[in-house]
């Protein structure tokens, strides 16, 4: 059955917690794909006021929505914005920063390492002969050290992943999406959107793309990706007289900030996939009086 298996596999890993700011539940399941490609992020105490939850639904591979369940959550403590409390520009830049990240060397070893058995093993022995050097001719904001090796002009991963976020700190609520991951949450007993899926034939979607140089055809970029905004992707990220966010596809995500209030009854992270079965990342604030 090409990607697909001939019965799903219906074995869940699930998780739950809480802390004194929300309480949550999570589960996963690799269904009828022939590899699980999705993972998810769940920080309740991402610092003392903050609570961080993500969904990556992959493509064409793993290692790119676990690169992002692995460091978008660090690269939002990272940028300066979120010292101010900027939560929304800081998200927005992380979302950038995974394509930064996934390039050159540095970049490759730690897909490698992500990825599957030989390519870990391939990553580890080049991380031990090629050591890290400064920042050198590269404007960084991190500690993201550059290194050189036999993958130094690796332009990132043809795999990919939606990512869809949620930061909760105090009552104030910011959604990041890039892909067709979803947010709803309910208030009063109703769902309400929260993301806007990004699929090519969306009119501001389709302008982007043609302008990059890109087609649809069967309402997929280039006849192949049915997603018009990922993280990784980097074959339609590859127009050098472009910025990141024109791309044929971009990681730039929506931001939606929303003011919790005392209706607010609990949050639902998706992948397409619980829209069919996949994954499941279940947020419940507690509302008090005080």
């Amino acid at each position: 059955m090409g990607i697909y298996l001939s019965t799903p596999k219906t074995e869940k890993f699930s998780e739950d917690g809480e802390n004194d700011r929300v309480r949550y539940g999570l589960s996963s399941m690799q269904g009828w794909r022939a590899a699980m490609e999705d993972a998810h992020a769940a920080y309740p105490d991402l610092d003392e006021s903050t609570s961080f939850f993500g969904v990556y639904d992959g493509h064409g591979g793993k290692v790119a929505a676990k690169f992002c369940a692995k460091y978008l959550h660090q690269q939002v403590l990272k940028h300066e914005a979120y010292a101010t409390g900027d939560i929304g520009a800081s998200v927005h830049r992380a979302f950038f920063r995974m394509d930064e990240m996934m390039r050159g060397q540095r970049g490759w070893r730690e897909l490698a390492i992500l990825g599957d058995k030989i390519d870990k093993f391939t990553g580890m022995i080049e991380g031990l002969i090629w050591s890290p050097k400064g920042g050198e001719g590269i404007d960084q904001d991190d500690d993201w050290a550059i290194e050189e090796g036999p993958h130094s002009d690796f332009s990132g991963p043809t795999s990919g992943s939606t990512a869809c976020v949620a930061i909760l700190r105090n009552n104030q609520l910011v959604v990041a999406n890039a892909g067709d991951s979803r947010c709803v949450i309910s208030r009063k007993g109703q769902a309400y959107n929260l993301s806007r899926d990004h699929k090519p034939d969306l009119e501001a979607e389709k302008e982007r793309i043609l302008k990059a140089g890109g087609f649809i055809h069967a309402g997929r970029v280039n006849g192949s990706l049915n997603l018009s905004r990922a993280i990784g992707d980097m074959e339609f990220k590859q127009n050098k007289l472009l910025p990141a966010e024109k791309q044929t596809v971009s990681a730039n995500p929506d931001i939606n900030t929303v003011e919790l209030c005392d209706d607010d009854d609990f949050l639902v992270l998706a992948c397409d996939g619980i829209w069919r079965p996949s994954f499941l990342l279940f947020v419940r604030e507690y509302l008090t009086d005080a």
